[in-house]
């Protein structure tokens, strides 16, 4: 099959196959009763849907009450954004993929000097569609289906592990651990876990160059591992995995595509270089399919697999960026998209990304957007983000799930 054979197919995927079913087996597991008033809820958000030509659903909200107003629906493609808010009050979401929280941080300064990057989340709603402030964890993983986050509580390491349930702000059940945990990875099914065990603090920030401004902890070696807990039954074990040569002391474990490895990101050869492990913790070759991938490009495989997105290829004016989408078989490049940083896949021709509003003169100010392969169009998902100065990084950081 040639280039131009593969983009064709490529594009064609999503109208020629039947839309995958939705993941959510965390969440059946962890309440069947909620589950069944679920599906009533979502068989007539998909009626609904049905009629109005609309892909994504549009939030539930009180009868006559007015207390939370939809998301906005763009046009007949279904996508749910907040095009004005920055970060979003209501609910952002394309074909798959939705916007299931977000959260600002801000550095608190120890009695030693240090200081703690505090993260503050806002987790979506399923009931009313809008994102609720929620002060009590420090790292928050949403699993698919949007149901069921995975959350730990402010002083990291944790020793145990929440299973928040979205719709009511209540945890299910605790899981303990008797490795202290920092960080927290839904399988794509959404069945197991993988939670990265610390020794410190991985949010740990100093004062550095010439501005003093705070950035994470330089050189620190504090993971010490993972543990792969399977979520319907709480029970898991723990493979110690030293250290890597990374600069900053963060360094989670997620899992492969299939959930049968997990990876890491390290200071490699390029950019975003990743190390695969094998759930007992020992180190092996990447999939055939994720070699090429990078940890700093979250959008990663496509639904159907067969496209791979990659990092910002060239800026040609404000607000007009450009990223590669490649053959993740044998990392050569197919087409390019537009969008600077590609987030998440909406289906297998659409992602959510950010992209910069600014020129490359002025300070960096993006917003997320909606890109269509073999499509310069770009429709805006939220407002612009002015940035976090102070730490040099985005002022809301998103999370994505799969619906």
């Amino acid at each position: 099959m040639n280039v131009e054979e593969l983009v064709r197919d490529a594009l064609r995927e999503h109208a020629a196959e039947q839309q995958p079913l939705g993941h959510g087996f965390a969440d059946r597991v962890l309440a069947v009763r909620r589950r069944r008033r679920a599906r009533r809820f979502v068989s007539v958000a998909v009626a609904t849907a049905a009629v109005v030509a609309v892909a994504v659903g549009v939030p539930l909200l009180d009868s006559g009450r007015g207390e939370a107003r939809p998301a906005r629906v763009l046009g007949q493609d279904g996508v749910s954004a907040d095009q004005d808010q920055s970060p979003p009050r209501d609910m952002i979401a394309a074909g798959s993929a939705v916007l299931a929280a977000y959260s600002t941080t801000k550095v608190v300064r120890q009695s030693d000097g240090r200081g703690i990057g505090a993260h503050t989340y806002w987790l979506l709603n399923p009931k009313t569609g809008r994102y609720e402030k929620d002060t009590r964890w420090q790292f928050v993983a949403v699993a698919p289906g949007l149901r069921t986050a995975a959350v730990l509580e402010r002083h990291l390491p944790a020793p145990r592990i929440g299973l928040l349930d979205l719709a009511t702000g209540e945890v299910e059940r605790w899981i303990p651990v008797d490795h202290g945990v920092g960080g927290l990875a839904f399988s794509r099914d959404g069945s197991k876990l993988v939670a990265t065990t610390y020794t410190e603090n991985p949010d740990l920030y100093e004062r550095s160059g010439p501005g003093r401004t705070w950035a994470p902890r330089f050189g620190a070696k504090v993971r010490t591992g993972f543990w792969v807990i399977d979520v319907a039954s709480g029970k898991g074990s723990w493979s110690g995995v030293a250290a890597g040569r990374n600069v900053n002391a963060r360094e989670d474990f997620a899992f492969s595509r299939d959930g049968a490895l997990v990876y890491a990101r390290v200071v490699g050869d390029h950019d975003g270089a990743e190390q695969f492990y094998d759930l007992a913790g020992k180190e092996v070759a990447a999939p055939a399919n994720e070699k090429y991938l990078r940890w700093d490009v979250g959008a990663r495989l496509s639904p159907n697999g067969r496209l791979a997105a990659l990092g910002l290829t060239k800026e040609v004016a404000p607000g007009k960026s450009y990223s590669s989408i490649r053959d993740p078989r044998t990392g050569k490049e197919i087409t390019k998209v537009r969008g600077g940083h590609l987030l998440a896949w909406a289906d297998d021709k659409r992602l959510i990304a950010w992209e910069r509003v600014t020129s490359l003169e002025e300070p960096y100010r993006p917003r997320l957007v909606l890109v269509t392969i073999g499509s310069d169009k770009v429709v805006p998902l939220s407002g612009v983000d002015e940035m976090n100065g102070h730490l040099v990084r985005h002022a809301w950081e998103p999370v994505f799930a799969e619906r």
